[in-house]
């Protein structure tokens, strides 16, 4: 205590902190040496003050003995420098079309300036974070997705060429296991390499699905611009199992963009992660509130 006389006002503050403190404990010992994957999406960098806080939370979780493994998307970013480029983008069900040169931009801004980014928030925040991508030790190996789609006129089905547009088909964890090791937090840009050594565009979301699968994570956090899935009402779901979202894709309570990211998290939990959780990544703290509260923000699937 200083020698300084408290005020009540300070004491009060005090004693909250303190309650927050050990109510917490609990989850610091459930999660404590656990793996746990954070997908950032491109939208939640937006705003600076929420940015910084993504930051200083992912430092935490690394301070307190948690072992945070972040994948980040970029879709923003790549909007704007292909834009500045004068490069058109086409999107076909949502994946970005990607060429040649497309591909190029993709890897600069994803594996470039958005990594780089992402890890000095967390550098800057008091932890040691280190940016890589995919292509890195060969820890994402991937080949070209493969998509049709029916036509409309002649309901043929039909391949879809997205040109660069890769998917994993595996995860080295080798080099995220040196880093974490060594005290390290890994910052995944989504970039995949062929067999033939050929750069791929992979969504963030499938990317860290994938790692937290070959990692065995404790939980997948997928940090999007939503409070979760939510049902007909628009009320958020706080839990789900495989069964139940299958049935919530079937009645049509999850619809558009929502289907393809649960659909991931369901592809992460039988891959063995315990559970996987959607939730906004623009609510202060969301990471810190989801492990370390009993009510979490956002929709957990699980077994």
């Amino acid at each position: 205590m200083s020698d300084t006389q408290t005020q009540p006002t300070d004491i009060a503050a005090a004693t909250q902190q303190a309650e927050i403190l050990a109510q917490a404990l609990p989850f610091l010992r459930r999660y404590a040496g656990a793996t746990v994957v954070v997908k950032y999406g491109g939208h939640a960098m937006g705003e600076e003050h929420l940015a910084r806080q993504f930051g200083n939370d992912i430092a935490l979780l690394k301070q307190v003995g948690i072992n945070p493994v972040v994948v980040h998307g970029g879709g923003p970013q790549i909007n704007a420098m292909l834009k500045r480029l004068a490069i058109q983008s086409t999107f076909i069900d949502g994946l970005r079309v990607t060429d040649a040169a497309m591909v190029e931009v993709v890897e600069m801004v994803l594996a470039g300036t958005v990594n780089k980014y992402v890890a000095g928030l967390i550098t800057q925040a008091g932890a040691l974070a280190v940016g890589i991508c995919g292509k890195d030790g060969g820890m994402i190996r991937a080949r070209k997705l493969q998509r049709t789609k029916i036509d409309p006129g002649s309901h043929i089905e039909q391949a879809l060429d997205l040109g660069f547009v890769g998917e994993p088909i595996g995860v080295d964890v080798r080099v995220i296991h040196a880093l974490t090791g060594g005290g390290l937090v890994p910052v995944i840009a989504p970039v995949g390499v062929g067999e033939d050594g050929q750069t791929y565009n992979i969504n963030a979301d499938t990317v860290a699905a994938a790692v937290a699968g070959a990692l065995n994570a404790t939980r997948l956090l997928m940090l999007t611009d939503v409070p979760g899935v939510l049902d007909k009402n628009k009320k958020l779901i706080p839990s789900l199992t495989l069964a139940e979202v299958e049935e919530r894709i079937a009645d049509g309570t999850i619809t558009g963009g929502m289907i393809p990211k649960v659909e991931n998290c369901v592809e992460a939990v039988r891959q063995g992660v315990k559970g996987a959780v959607i939730l906004d990544g623009r609510v202060p703290h969301a990471c810190l509130l989801e492990l370390f509260t009993e009510a979490g923000p956002g929709t957990l699937i699980k077994r």
